[in-house]
């Protein structure tokens, strides 16, 4: 056997079938699908359509809602972050904020910042710098010596609008 011999078994790669090109294909003039109507049609959408009845997912009840206000919060519990101190992979001198926590890989996602819950041990004294907190990590933050601060943290969509209304005022006053 040599390298320029080897090739794939017969049958493992299949070649697209090019429809619609000729009676001698076997799929020529109507391309395998059928005569005239609707689903000849190119750029036809009837999934879920069943022929005038209800359909199936408008006739099964519905339940619950999706809030469009609510906040989108990375949630760290303390004992995570007290292994993160023990291992030695977060900065424990300075303020502990949602860039920190994102580095040593313990907050994931949260556009809208972190929010520190009080679940597992923690006895080092650090200072934070979050959007949320929960009553109970509070505690156990001050219990231990250190300090919380929550800010709050202006979503990107805010930002944004904020910015178009102060570049109208400055246009209007110039």
């Amino acid at each position: 056997m040599k390298l320029n011999d080897i090739r794939d078994n017969k049958g493992a790669r299949k070649s697209r079938v090019r429809v619609g090109r000729g009676i001698g294909s076997g799929l020529g003039k109507t391309a395998g699908r059928g005569q005239k109507g609707q689903k000849s049609r190119e750029g036809v959408s009837i999934f879920g359509f069943e022929g005038g009845q209800m359909p199936l997912h408008m006739r099964i009840p519905k339940r619950g809602f999706n809030n469009i206000f609510a906040k989108d919060y990375a949630e760290v519990n303390l004992g995570a972050i007290q292994k993160l101190v023990d291992a030695r992979k977060l900065d424990t001198k300075g303020v502990i904020d949602h860039d920190a926590l994102k580095a040593a890989g313990v907050a994931r996602g949260g556009k809208d910042g972190v929010r520190l819950l009080g679940k597992g041990e923690f006895k080092t004294k650090l200072s934070f710098k979050v959007a949320g907190v929960s009553k109970g990590a509070k505690d156990a933050i001050e219990k231990a010596g250190g300090s919380v601060e929550v800010i709050e943290v202006v979503p990107a969509a805010e930002k944004a609008a904020a910015k178009k209304n102060s570049v109208k005022k400055r246009a209007k006053e110039g």
